[in-house]
């Protein structure tokens, strides 16, 4: 593979790093401000765009900074799969910016240079985590988005924010730092290297044994990826203000720790390794218990944005059940996954932010009606339902048509009852809350209701409607995609 040296990958995570200093002081002009947010995120998602020729080309971009020992270095490499994850984290940063200043300033938040600074902050460690070249580097990047977004999950800076944020860190960082740090150590005393390769790193030094423990620290370790049981740091998290969970569920956290697993399988174990240890099954039965049991959870939740934290936690293990099929169709659906359900669960919390500022609710069993009100909202949130859910004409249909196939291609029927299942679920759980708004009787006809309910204002409308729109657009056109993991896992 022909690796192209250029300083982009860096300048892609440094731009809406160095764009700081400025927010902090311009936290009096809030327009200049925004401004600003705006002129760094286009030129983030432009460095990235201007990869993507080479990419598609068959040929890597690379950059080493320096190397601490010989096969372990802080260095970048831009690959098909840093980049689909690079693309989507850095085009919905910008539609995510626009929707957090409509909800910020809609209920006049306080702290919001400081939530404006450690979300592009977050931003930059997680196009560091997409183009790291291997696993010490992709190491460094995840354990500053954990820091990084400490701040964001206590915004409001109250005893309950404090009491999820410390659930958060204990969480987040205490997995990593107690699975994956012993884990990648042991990698490197094996093996002298942490370069991610498709062939794996592994030359016949890994025994089964072994080889299983080592998999589950990584599995478990990479916690952001939301595998039960450690998993509650998520739910927890959701005191935050609404754009920090789309952030977390959509853009950054929660897909950095999918991610990772998806990288520590393809790139330092290798599919042929996992299929001679036949330690794919293990991955999908962990996977297959998240998606059912999460789900099962998810439809007791009247707050509605936690049914959306306990929907994504099962989508999550969507991702990695489809890597651990370790067939050619199953990597495809799972790792498009990763931008599919992206699209399509922001917009779901992207709608449940403006259905609270434009009426303050936030339980389900207070929406009836309020589909019939706020109409552009609902339909949006309706398709962004059908792309969790798997229906066409969104791209949620492309993946898990995919992954269904996989795994008849890996001749794993049973699983696909277990994906099945789990989409019937997803419907279970969302469709009710789309039929209730448009046709269930709402608080004014009851006479109940002494305030006009209307759209949410423009800032909040609009990324709700174009994440909704992409999310449809890619069931059409997802070619970008394929090709982009096509070239990444040599399919």
């Amino acid at each position: 593979m022909d690796i192209i040296t250029s300083i982009k990958p860096l300048l892609a995570v440094l731009v809406s790093l160095l764009v700081i200093p400025v927010l902090v002081s311009s936290s009096n002009k809030p327009n200049v401000r925004e401004s600003w947010i705006f002129v760094a995120g286009t030129i983030k998602l432009l460095i990235v765009l201007s990869m993507l020729p080479v990419i598609l080309g068959g040929k890597q971009i690379g950059l080493t900074l320096f190397e601490f020992a010989p096969g372990a270095a802080i260095a970048f490499r831009v690959d098909g799969l840093g980049m689909l994850f690079a693309i989507v984290s850095s085009s919905l940063y910008i539609i995510t910016s626009v929707y957090s200043i409509g909800y910020m300033r809609g209920l006049k938040e306080h702290g919001q240079t400081r939530f404006v600074s450690f979300f592009a902050l977050a931003i930059s460690a997680t196009i560091g985590v997409a183009f790291s070249a291997n696993l010490l580097t992709l190491y460094l990047f995840y354990e500053i988005l954990s820091l990084a977004t400490y701040p964001l999950v206590t915004h409001h800076q109250d005893e309950k924010s404090k009491v999820s944020g410390r659930r958060y860190l204990t969480f987040i960082l205490g997995t990593s730092i107690g699975l994956v740090l012993p884990a990648m150590i042991y990698c490197y005393q094996v093996t002298g290297t942490l370069e991610f390769s498709t062939a794996g790193i592994f030359s016949g030094e890994l025994s089964k044994p072994a080889a299983t423990v080592l998999l589950l620290m990584f599995v478990f370790g990479f916690a952001k990826a939301g595998i039960m049981p450690f998993h509650t740091w998520l739910p927890a998290a959701m005191v935050a203000p609404t754009p920090v969970s789309a952030l977390l569920h959509a853009v950054a956290v929660v897909k950095v720790g999918v991610f990772s697993i998806v990288r520590v399988v393809t790139g330092i174990f290798g599919v042929e390794l996992l299929s001679d240890f036949n330690l794919g099954v293990v991955v999908m039965s962990i996977a297959s218990f998240t998606i059912l049991v999460a789900s099962c959870i998810a439809l007791s939740q009247d707050e509605l944005k936690r049914r959306l934290a306990y929907s994504t936690i099962s989508q999550l293990s969507y991702i990695i059940f489809g890597v651990a099929l370790l067939s050619p169709q199953g990597l495809l659906g799972g790792v498009i996954h990763i931008g599919m359900h992206a699209f399509g669960k922001i917009t779901l919390f992207f709608c449940a932010g403006a259905i609270y500022v434009a009426t303050g609710k936030k339980y389900i069993s207070q929406m009836s009606g309020l589909g019939r009100k706020m109409p552009f909202t609902f339909a949006a949130f309706f398709i962004g339902a059908m792309g969790v859910i798997g229906l066409p004409p969104t791209g949620g249909f492309y993946s898990k048509w995919n992954l269904i196939l996989g795994t008849l291609e890996a001749q794993q029927t049973i699983f696909m009852v277990v994906l099945l299942v789990s989409s019937f679920l997803n419907a279970f759980y969302f469709l009710p809350i789309v039929y209730k708004g448009f046709f269930g009787k709402s608080e004014e006809e009851d006479g109940n209701s002494k305030v006009k309910i209307q759209e949410a204002n423009l800032c909040l409308l609009i990324p709700l409607i174009i994440t909704a729109f992409i999310s449809i657009v890619l069931f059409f056109y997802p070619t970008v995609f394929v090709n982009l993991i096509k070239v990444g896992l040599g399919l």
